[in-house]
């Protein structure tokens, strides 16, 4: 793995690599926080009877912040947020959001693929909540000069 704040080369990349792993705690002050930020006061996000009676579980984290989360160490780990080229997930499962012991959501970085010609490496992400994987196909490029 490469230091924070560090570009990493590009040539010493190899398929498979894991170049970042992070696990962020998320409590419900977090949701009203990124709530506020966001303008997203759906209250799915702070009240368990709305998210119960829509058929949810519980409160769920906004699926923004969540994506939020996952890209961060990739960002982390290139060193320059403005080399992400590209960053696309499916949004497959919620995140769950207890009321007294919160959620953690742990992220997986590896290198899935590079492309020597345009020198951008595709870093899949493995996102996942309680064992589960909460974000599908979550893939970052990262250009490289």
């Amino acid at each position: 793995m490469t230091t924070s704040g560090t570009t990493p080369d590009f040539d010493a990349l190899t398929v498979g690599d894991v170049v970042a792993e992070r696990t962020f705690a998320v409590s419900r002050d977090s949701l009203v926080r990124y709530a506020g930020a966001s303008g997203d006061f759906n209250p799915i996000h702070y009240r368990d009877d709305v998210a119960t009676a829509v058929g949810l579980p519980g409160v769920i984290a906004h699926g923004m912040l969540t994506m939020g989360l996952a890209v961060q160490p990739v960002v982390d780990w290139a060193g320059d947020p403005a080399l992400i080229a590209d960053y696309q997930v499916r949004f497959t499962r919620p995140v769950v959001v207890d009321p007294d012991d919160g959620a953690e959501v742990t992220v997986t970085a590896k290198v899935g693929q590079l492309d020597p010609e345009s020198r951008i490496a595709r870093i899949d992400l493995t996102t996942t909540f309680a064992g589960e994987t909460v974000l599908g196909k979550a893939q970052v490029r990262v250009r490289f000069a």
